[in-house]
């Protein structure tokens, strides 16, 4: 059965090859194509990240929460980081894993109306252990609770509020 595969295989890529080699205007066709979407993929999502890292607080207050992980994904890429989200669902708590000079930071991100309460820093402080990461923050366009602030102090958690987001935000629109 296995062998019935690969020989099906081999025998549409034989015809493949057959026709591409024989019309090669065609294949000169497919390949402009194939290079033109990528190119054109390339170009918006650079544009839709540009888009991004121009947003105003007040924007950022309106996104819903995987728009403001995306957020975040641009501004800290554009402060230097190499920046990976997270799959939406099971991700233990940490929506980016940020990498820099070879440290893990695992981040939270909270976009919230109201302050955040601790167990968001509950949940990155266990991300910590279960990624190995050397670090981990959250990041909010809201404030924290004095109890989130006494959890992530013993938990070595760095909290990143509206006052400091905004700071970033502006320093990255200098910049861009």
């Amino acid at each position: 059965m296995l062998s019935d595969f690969f020989s099906g295989f081999k025998t549409g890529f034989e015809l493949l090859w057959s026709i591409l080699s024989a019309e090669p205007l065609f294949f000169i066709t497919i390949l402009v194509f194939i290079g033109g979407s990528l190119l054109f993929a390339l170009i918006v999502n650079i544009l839709r990240e540009q888009k991004l890292r121009r947003s105003g607080i007040l924007e950022v207050d309106k996104m819903k929460g995987r728009k403001f992980e995306e957020y975040l994904q641009a501004l800290l890429k554009a402060k230097g980081y190499f920046v990976q989200l997270t799959p939406a669902s099971g991700d233990y708590g940490a929506d980016l894993i940020l990498t820099t000079k070879g440290k893990k930071i695992k981040v939270q991100a909270k976009r919230y109306k109201k302050n955040v309460v601790l167990k968001a820093v509950q949940e990155i402080a266990s991300a910590k252990s279960h990624y190995n990461a050397d670090e981990c923050w959250v990041i909010t366009n809201s404030f924290f609770t004095e109890q989130a602030k006494k959890l992530a102090k013993s938990n070595q958690v760095r909290l990143v509020d509206r006052k400091l987001l905004m700071t970033w935000m502006l320093q990255e629109n200098k910049g861009a």
